[in-house]
């Protein structure tokens, strides 16, 4: 039975990894579950409480890191506060439409248009929304770079 478990474990983890090309997989939500996974049906007391309270921590930071990246790169490209607010929308709209290239394509395309119709100029509106898609770069880094850690984590206190 614990051969079975892990195996789901496995591919929750995996599909935590998926969640980065379709944003509709709730990455954080399937890592927990494996954590859960194996907290309920293998081991109760193998993970400490360190481990759940800097799981928590993680997975805040995990859960905010598009926001904030995204926020962060269109305003340094030059964006206007509506153009950081639409690159947000159009990563969670862009996952519904055309994934996975719905959640490149769809922030910069809206992040242009916000832009445009505020009336900044073809480049700047160009240069926001080229920030859209460094901001979703970075936080797609940011999350693999956060999700490795969590993974690793919890296999150290596991096995170790």
């Amino acid at each position: 039975m614990d051969i079975v478990i892990w195996i789901i474990i496995g591919l929750l983890f995996l599909a935590s990894f998926a969640s980065l090309i379709f944003p509709i997989i709730p990455g954080p939500l399937v890592l927990w579950l494996g954590f859960l996974a194996f907290h309920f049906f293998i081991d109760g007391g193998e993970l400490s409480i360190l481990f759940w309270i800097a799981m928590i921590l993680l997975t805040v930071v995990l859960i905010v890191s598009d926001i904030i990246a995204n926020s962060y790169f269109v305003k340094k490209y030059g964006g206007s506060k509506w153009g950081e607010r639409s690159a947000a929308i159009g990563v969670i709209a862009g996952s519904f439409i055309v994934p996975p290239f719905g959640i490149i394509v769809v922030p910069f395309l809206l992040v242009l248009v916000v832009e445009l119709a505020q009336k900044r100029s073809a480049d700047e509106a160009f240069k926001a929304g080229i920030g859209s898609l460094f901001g979703f770069l970075s936080g797609s880094f940011a999350k693999v770079i956060i999700q490795l850690i969590m993974i690793i984590w919890f296999f150290v206190e596991v096995w170790i």
